[in-house]
């Protein structure tokens, strides 16, 4: 363990990543989810694997473009994008193109430990004030949130349930190290499987 990790596990700081991923797919009927790289991916299978959670098992930085065209392909479904804010500041651009484009049905919740935690845990830039729910509503979004508690959790819940979007929630969790849970990993299967699962089974 480096001593950043170490570090980083003492302080604690934040709310517990794997309570807020259970809150918010707590009620999640047909929500379709788009789990980010890394360890957005960990904490959805730790809630219980379903078919239609999409994982991303690389293309880091695409969670929120992906979850964007499941959106505009599915304007009566919702969708939630759960990713980290490692991979958000790598596609901070897809945050102009999803408030040009106004999905209604889109939410964005950043998992923000102010780490990357799939390389050793190194600080990001919000660990030095750059702000992820300022950035998206500059670009637009007529929805954003800072997330530091459990009272602002049960808003951002709501807000993820049905208030029109697009919405981003920025969620303050602790770095601390959490098992890993692991969801199936063969790329083909979980696409097949979330088509299937969202537009039927082809015939045979």
């Amino acid at each position: 363990m480096t001593a950043a990790m170490a570090t980083a596990m003492a302080s604690g700081v934040g709310l517990d990543r794997r309570k807020v991923v259970a809150e918010l797919l707590a009620n999640r009927g047909d929500l379709l989810v788009v789990a980010g790289l890394g360890s957005p991916v960990w904490d959805c299978a730790a809630v219980g694997d379903h078919p239609l959670n999409f994982y991303l098992w690389g293309a880091m930085g695409s969670a929120i473009t992906i979850g964007l065209g499941l959106a505009l392909a599915q304007p009566k479904r919702r969708v939630l994008v759960i990713t980290g804010d490692g991979e958000m500041l790598m596609g901070l651009g897809a945050l102009a193109t999803v408030a040009v484009q106004k999905p209604e049905n889109l939410a964005v919740v950043v998992l923000d430990n102010e780490h990357y935690a799939e390389t050793g845990m190194q600080k990001t830039h919000t660990a030095f004030g750059v702000d992820i729910a300022a950035i998206a509503k500059a670009a637009g979004f007529p929805a954003t949130m800072t997330v530091k508690d459990e009272s602002g959790l049960a808003r951002l819940c709501q807000q993820v349930g049905g208030a029109p979007g697009p919405i981003l929630g920025q969620v303050k969790i602790s770095a601390a190290h959490v098992p890993l849970v692991l969801p199936p990993r063969d790329g083909a299967y979980v696409k097949s499987r979330f088509r299937d699962a969202l537009l039927g089974a082809p015939n045979p």
